[in-house]
């Protein structure tokens, strides 16, 4: 049959006849640009017979040639000649009879190879030597087949879906006759077990081996089944018992770093030898019996000892493995947040370390942020249980921490204090805030502050005003205004009060009768101050005159207002002669009361100094102490003794000695009695009740009527400081006496609004 087509073609001319089955093409006219082109497609040529016994005689070629690639010896005919013979083969339909003599051939040779492993006197690494030698001659020698069968492998296997490749076949033949032979995978496997336990005791092993035995099993498919199961049940059996044995034998520290190192190894087999869909169970495996069956015991053993030596490498580590196993991360958070809440509780609890307190919960609070940034990676759960663990331990004693906080800003906020420059100052501020914010009766410290502030400002003792104004700025920031409102009008009182003074000189100067004291008034709004017990004391005529002098002109100016003076917080300059010459001594009001009474004579008892200056007895004492028995003593006290007694006597000492001209005795009323520290605490509690008083009023005025329980739920909503029931009950009891509210008459527990 023959079939003609004639086409337009625009490309350039073709010199060359081409001839491909039976397809002829014409040269086109190279003077023609376009010109037609003739297609002619003929009949394929018949295909030559072959002779008689061709096929016979290639398959013993190809035979011989397989047996001496099987036996390692040298093939007698050329590779490209047994290639082309295996082509004219299959090109003549005989490739099924081909492919089903090669695996018939192959299978009897692997038949062969399994009595090399029958013999039991054999030792196990000899064995998996020889197994692995037989393995790897087997992979060579298909490579080597298949190169020469190649043909028959990419056109008749590859037509066949259901033949396995002469890849595959030799894999499915070793499988078949070697590998799943019973007494062979048990003792190929129990040897390779028999390494890896050897290898994870310290010995050194032929890793290479493994990995092509290993290797082996996984191209095999049988890796799963006969390895990877009986390695896991092994790999867990021995780290059970040694997980076990080194909870008791090492310390915490020790143990961590031994899991974090057998983790390490473990990993490495996986890349070294074992396969990689064996990594997930088996670090699973390791992470289980030597940290998931102890996380409660390592914790219980090691988690106080790691934080108390601050031990960061190991917490790091411990987080890091902790991580690792489910819950983990929990167990340990509830360990830290006991720790810390035990820790803690130790610092606030201990009256003895009262002094101290403030300062250990600031440190302690650096320590446990530096673990919480450092070791367990800024987790926000870690930071979270911190501040519930800070804020639930500090208050377990109420009102104590505040006292003392409030005590320790004073500290820091006095003049003399040189341990801290400004920024340093700064940054002790931003910490104690930290640790205030966890507090919940705020008013206590607002107390204690207030009172300290107050000292500061009217003895002129505070540091520094910016450092002052940053601190009321961070609590009005904190608690807002209405908590800095009266500790601002304490500064404002202050400004004021100079203004008011370079009036009063002004107006001193135009007096007729100036006077030899210099006087400075400090105008304190009641409201915003601390409240003092007034103290009569007997002045000097000129004090006394010049105080009316002020009085008069302050009046003058602000009609209608009522001055009460403060004899407790004020203090002078005295201008005092001495064998050794003149001195300035800067004195409270009281110590100059008791030091003036010697220029009128040599000596006196301690009742005659009362009675002249109408100071209160126990304050009487404080100031003839620090007069007599400080650093500076002024004032001789007969008999000698560091306690001032009623007997004693003293005088003037004018053999005092100082290398300052200007000496600061040491002022009394800078430091706080007892009985302060008391009527303190017990003006809050007064303003709790207070306070509580006017919630309840308030509630009930918008509620009407409201049940007990739902009243209290609404108070503890309402009330900044932390009370009790019964403080509560006590309140409500009060307001129902007073007529603000009744009880219902027939369901007690429910309250109404009385207008």
């Amino acid at each position: 049959m023959m079939a003609e087509d004639i086409r337009q073609d625009k490309k350039g001319n073709f010199s060359a006849l081409m001839e491909h089955n039976g397809v002829t093409r014409t040269p086109l006219a190279a003077s023609k640009t376009g010109a037609s082109k003739k297609l002619v497609i003929k009949n394929f040529k018949d295909k030559p017979k072959l002779s008689e016994n061709y096929t016979e005689d290639t398959w013993l070629k190809l035979r011989d040639a397989v047996g001496a690639i099987q036996n390692s010896t040298s093939i007698q005919y050329n590779l490209e000649e047994l290639y082309q013979a295996v082509e004219n083969l299959c090109s003549y339909k005989v490739s099924p009879t081909l492919y089903r003599q090669l695996r018939q051939l192959c299978e009897d040779h692997v038949q062969a190879q399994i009595q090399q492993f029958r013999e039991e006197s054999v030792d196990s690494l000899s064995f998996l030597k020889r197994m692995n030698r037989c393995w790897q001659d087997h992979c060579r020698q298909t490579i080597m087949i298949r190169s020469i069968f190649l043909f028959l492998d990419r056109t008749y296997v590859l037509q066949n879906s259901l033949l396995p490749s002469i890849w595959d076949t030799g894999l499915e033949l070793f499988r078949t006759h070697i590998v799943s032979d019973s007494g062979v995978q048990k003792r190929t496997v129990d040897g390779v077990l028999e390494q890896i336990e050897l290898e994870r005791t310290g010995e050194a092993v032929d890793r290479s081996l493994l990995r092509s035995l290993l290797g082996m099993l996984s191209d095999l498919q049988v890796y799963k089944e006969s390895f990877e199961e009986r390695f896991l049940v092994e790999t867990n059996r021995l780290y059970a018992a040694e997980g076990q044995r080194l909870m008791q034998e090492r310390d915490v520290p020790e143990y961590l770093h031994h899991v974090a190192r057998r983790l390490e190894e473990e990993n490495d087999r996986v890349i070294s030898y074992l396969d990689q869909s064996t990594q997930k169970s088996l670090v699973y495996c390791v992470e289980k019996q030597l940290l998931g069956e102890h996380m409660t015991s390592i914790l219980q053993k090691g988690l106080s000892v790691l934080l108390d030596e601050n031990r960061v490498m190991e917490l790091t580590l411990l987080y890091q493995l902790f991580s690792k196993v489910k819950g983990g991360l929990h167990t340990l958070l509830q360990f830290w947040r006991d720790y810390i809440k035990a820790f803690g509780g130790e610092i606030v609890g201990t009256p003895e370390k009262d002094k101290d307190m403030v300062q250990e919960l600031l440190d302690f609070k650096d320590k446990m942020d530096n673990v919480v940034h450092t070791c367990f990676a800024r987790n926000e759960s870690f930071v979270n249980a911190m501040k519930e663990a800070f804020e639930a331990f500090i208050n377990k004693r109420p009102n104590k921490p505040a006292e003392l906080i409030a005590k320790y800003v004073d500290s820091k906020l006095r003049a003399g204090n040189k341990e801290a420059t400004e920024e340093e100052l700064e940054r002790i501020l931003d910490k104690i805030m930290i640790i205030f914010r966890f507090i919940h009766g705020k008013d206590v410290f607002e107390a204690f502050y207030k009172k300290d502030l107050a000292k500061r400002l009217l003895v002129g003792k505070s540091a520094s005003v910016d450092a002052e104004k940053s601190m009321l700025s961070k609590l009005k920031h904190e608690c807002g205004a209405a908590f800095t409102s009266k500790l601002e009008g304490m500064f404002k009182d202050m400004e004021l009060s100079k203004d008011i003074m370079i009036h009063f000189k002004q107006y001193t100067q135009n007096q007729s009768e100036p006077s030899n004291i210099e006087l400075t008034v400090n105008i304190l709004t009641m409201g915003y101050w601390p409240s003092y017990t007034p103290m009569e004391v007997h002045l000097p005529a000129e004090m006394v005159k010049l105080q009316e002098v002020f009085k008069v002109f302050y009046l003058g100016k602000h009609s209608g207002r009522k001055l009460q003076w403060q004899p407790t917080l004020g203090h002078a300059v005295l201008k005092t002669e001495f064998k050794e010459g003149k001195k300035e001594l800067q004195v409270s009001l009281f110590q100059t009361l008791v030091l003036l009474m010697f220029n009128e004579g040599e000596e006196f008892s301690v009742e005659e100094i009362r009675l002249a200056t109408g100071i209160e007895e126990g304050e009487l004492k404080r100031t003839l102490q620090s007069l007599a028995c400080g650093k500076a003593r002024v004032l001789n006290k007969t008999p000698r003794g560091k306690e001032v007694e009623d007997g004693d006597r003293f005088h003037f000492n004018k053999d005092f000695r100082h290398k300052l001209f200007r000496i600061k005795i040491n002022q009394i009323q800078m430091k706080e009695t007892v009985e302060e520290q008391v009527s303190t605490t017990e003006r809050v509690f007064q303003d709790r009740q207070y306070q509580i008083d006017a919630a309840v009023v308030r509630i009930m005025k918008m509620r009407k009527t409201l049940s007990h329980n739902l009243l209290v739920s609404e108070l503890y909503n309402q009330l900044k400081f932390p009370v009790k029931p019964g403080d509560l009950k006590k309140r409500i009891e009060s307001l129902i006496d007073r007529d603000y509210m009744e009880r219902d008459k027939d369901t007690p527990t429910q309250y109404h609004y009385v207008a």
